[in-house]
């Protein structure tokens, strides 16, 4: 075998967990510590494969941290890597750039810290000449291509670049040096480490590209198994790579079907099963679930008005299973349409079912402008981080409150 290397990206040590923190400290901390762990597995994994570079395609820190015990860690697992002769590149991504750790961290000789210009590095891996190529973020927000700033394939070598870009557009990620895969492709490297999107993705062929994902998931918005990719190349210059798990803890939502269930203890014992086999089924070290209650049951409205009592219920479950955890319990039932409530409350649940109610409205969205400029700094980003992510976190938040709302006026009709 010609030579190995690690390619990971997003790791976002030390992320600050607003949402999560609000919820459940403990879970918080869980998370809030698994990035470090996340780090040092990564480091285990280059000196267990005896691989003999490490490539980190931007995002190694998170934002405007100023916390230098985040550098004193990331410092030590790098002399690791320097002890063991391996070799580390790093590109800055957008979260990067606007780290004070980014400028006052000083760091091993083995690693290499691509400048906001576009660099070729010559080195050399098992005796096998290697080019490569990176550029770093300079501001948080690269609206442009960065793709043309980059050198030319150097001749009769293998050829790297590396690149932090959400290429044509991802859900939940903002345009960072945007380009298309097609691009990548023409440009006569023979592997792409990218970095940005936090879901995995893989193009073989002439030119291998990568985006490796998240190694460690932080909320349920990075749902699934998180990896890093190790990468092979033979002495003709082929290229093969595996996913390696790393993560502490893994996110799933669980939808839990509820139709025709109409007896309390049976809808607590369908969570319970539902816990029991995700458990089994998903080989997370730690997993962190959401119950999603979906279908058609006279449950619907006792299962809004008495929520806590439920979550209360699935957080027992999860401590007897062990290793489980719950993030929230999300009650998406309708109720049955042969018992629907009639009158004012019925024409209120069918204008909440219909989603009249909405985040976007002017005078709504004043309001919540005023609150989150009103919240301490660390707190803002606890619904989002963009415009879009604000606004359907609002809206599910005013729908369940809706629900809440009616739920208890039914029962009060009722009586």
């Amino acid at each position: 075998m010609a030579f190995k290397f690690v390619h990971t990206a997003d790791i976002h040590l030390d992320s600050p967990l607003k949402s999560l923190a609000l919820r459940d400290p403990g879970l918080a901390e869980l998370i809030g510590n698994a990035t470090r762990t996340a780090l040092s597995r990564i480091i285990d994994l280059c000196i267990s494969e005896e691989v003999h570079a490490l490539v980190i395609a931007g995002d190694l820190y998170d934002g405007s941290q100023t916390s230098m015990k985040t550098a004193r860690f990331l410092a030590q697992e790098m002399e690791r890597l320097t002890a063991s002769g391996i070799l580390a590149f790093l590109i800055r991504g957008n979260h990067d750039a606007s780290s004070k750790i980014t400028r006052e961290l000083v760091l091993p000789d083995a690693l290499k810290v691509f400048s906001g210009r576009a660099e070729t590095l010559e080195a050399t891996l098992n005796d096998h000449a290697v080019a490569i190529h990176g550029i770093s973020f300079r501001l948080p927000h690269a609206p442009e291509s960065l793709l043309g700033h980059f050198n030319s394939p150097v001749p009769n070598v293998f050829n790297i670049g590396i690149l932090h870009t959400s290429l044509d557009g991802a859900t939940g990620h903002d345009p960072y040096a945007p380009c298309a895969l097609a691009d990548l492709q023409q440009t006569g490297y023979d592997y792409w480490a990218l970095g940005h999107i936090h879901k995995r993705s893989v193009h073989p062929g002439k030119t291998t590209v990568v985006m490796p994902g998240i190694p460690q998931g932080r909320d349920i918005g990075e749902a699934g198994p998180k990896s890093v990719t190790l990468v092979s190349v033979d002495d003709d210059g082929m290229v093969s790579q595996q996913e390696r798990e790393v993560a502490v803890a893994q996110f799933e939502r669980l939808a839990i079907d509820c139709n025709a269930i109409s007896d309390w203890s049976v809808l607590v014992d369908t969570l319970k099963q539902t816990l029991k086999t995700a458990r089994h089924e998903f080989l997370g070290e730690n997993l962190i679930v959401r119950p999603i209650l979906v279908g058609q049951s006279s449950l619907a409205w006792r299962a809004n008005r008495d929520a806590d009592l439920l979550r209360g219920e699935a957080q027992h479950i999860a401590e007897q299973i062990g290793t489980i955890w719950i993030d929230k319990v999300e009650i998406a039932l309708q109720p049955d349409e042969g018992i629907k409530p009639g009158g004012a409350v019925g024409d209120m649940i069918a204008l909440v079912t219909q989603g009249t109610a909405k985040a976007d409205d002017p005078s709504v969205q004043a309001e919540i402008d005023l609150i989150l400029k009103h919240l301490p700094r660390e707190l803002r980003g606890f619904i989002g981080d963009s415009e879009e992510q604000v606004a359907a976190a609002l809206d599910d938040a005013m729908k369940q409150g809706a629900m809440d709302i009616l739920a208890r006026l039914e029962e009060a009709e009722a009586e």
